[in-house]
């Protein structure tokens, strides 16, 4: 017989930005009845998060710093023009430790996994099985809305990672190796050293079109491995995925598409940046926006992270319009110019434009000088956004 649970707050969808919350309202509020919902049987599912030093802001840092299982000090970049090196320090999160610090640190009744979710309200979530789960209020983060409501292109990856004979020789993250052929769009691979022998590659598309050829791009991943001279003994670790890159479209349209009423986390809420697609240092905010309320009512709860998306919707203009240059005023195979020209700005206006908080000075140093590309389509594409 279907069965009817109760408890204090209900999150849907069990990846980072759910696990977040969870995690965070828990420290706050140890006694209230939190359930994280996930259709798999891991929490975080088969991926890695990585974010910059500046994303999280020190006194958030408490919630991300056990999940963190790799840190560099500094990082690197490679274009065909310039090669850069930056003293900002980068970090990785592992699905896999996101997973077991959630079991270890919440109650056993607060995971349910393997559920998979037919609907949910701002008050009810009721499962593919018949059982249903009431709540005071339920926060939707699985992934996602209606995408069609936005102007994208395409951040779109396969990435391996290896364990290889000898040494790899890579010291530190290389967060853009643009030197290699421009296909598809703008073109880099994405190294992570995570110990002598064993490191990540990932091969990165700015595209317009959402389409992965999977078994291309591995290709492609190998033929770089090769051309480094790695010899390859173990693939590791697996992980692809096609993110949006945002450069307009209707917000209010976005939010209604998963509810008009529900409140939501992660990319159902729209946030992610605009142009790196990094999801976590939102993550962190909006868990610790929760954590730091009372009222886990659904109204309350919808009403917060409806005011906090669209707030940042609205402040992220900025970098929606630089995506728009970029995928509609460059040619494909020439998107690595705007990249190559930003990198040689200042490191602390670099540091800020990750993070999402450029100033209006940082936004004038981005667009003075020659666009690095052609001034008539770029006239000619904010004139079509306008």
């Amino acid at each position: 017989m279907p069965a009817t649970h109760r408890c204090d707050l209900a999150i849907v969808g069990g990846g980072l930005a759910g696990a977040l919350i969870a995690l965070a309202v828990h420290a706050r509020h140890p006694l209230l009845d939190v359930r994280l919902i996930e259709a798999g049987e891991a929490i975080g599912g088969n991926h890695l998060w990585s974010f910059f030093g500046g994303d999280v802001a020190r006194g958030d840092r408490h919630l991300i710093a056990p999940l963190v299982a790799h840190a560099w000090p500094s990082y690197d970049v490679r274009f065909p023009a310039h090669a850069r090196h930056l003293a900002q320090a980068y970090y990785t999160v592992r699905s896999a430790g996101l997973d077991s610090h959630a079991r270890a640190t919440l109650p056993r009744r607060a995971l349910m996994t393997g559920r998979r979710v037919l609907a949910c309200s701002p008050t009810a979530v009721v499962f593919a099985n018949g059982d249903r789960l009431t709540a005071a209020g339920v926060i939707d983060s699985r992934g996602a809305g209606d995408l069609a409501a936005l102007d994208c292109g395409w951040q779109k990856f396969v990435g391996h990672e290896l364990r290889v004979a000898g040494a790899h020789g890579v010291a530190r993250p290389v967060v853009m190796d643009s030197t290699v052929a421009q296909l598809d769009g703008y073109r880099f691979v994405y190294l992570l050293p995570f110990a002598a022998d064993r490191l990540l590659v990932e091969d990165t598309y700015y595209s317009d079109s959402p389409a992965l050829d999977v078994a291309a791009v591995t290709a492609r991943v190998e033929a770089y491995a090769a051309a480094k001279g790695w010899s390859v003994t173990e693939t590791v670790h697996r992980e692809q995925g096609v993110l949006p890159v945002v450069y307009g479209g209707d917000f209010e349209t976005y939010w209604r598409s998963g509810g008009s009423k529900l409140a939501k986390a992660g990319v159902r809420a729209g946030l992610f940046h605009p142009t790196t697609g990094y999801s976590l240092p939102d993550a962190v905010r909006l868990a610790q926006l929760i954590a730091a309320q009372h009222d886990f009512s659904g109204a309350a709860l919808h009403d917060l992270t409806y005011a906090y998306a669209a707030r940042l919707w609205a402040a992220r203009r900025f970098y929606r319009m630089l995506d728009l240059m970029l995928f509609k005023a460059a040619d494909p195979d020439q998107r690595y110019r705007v990249l190559e020209r930003f990198y040689r700005l200042p490191a602390p206006l670099v540091a800020r434009f990750y993070a999402a908080r450029s100033t209006a000075l940082d936004k004038a140093r981005v667009l003075s000088g020659r666009p690095p590309v052609p001034l008539g389509r770029a006239i000619a594409a904010l004139r079509g956004a306008a």
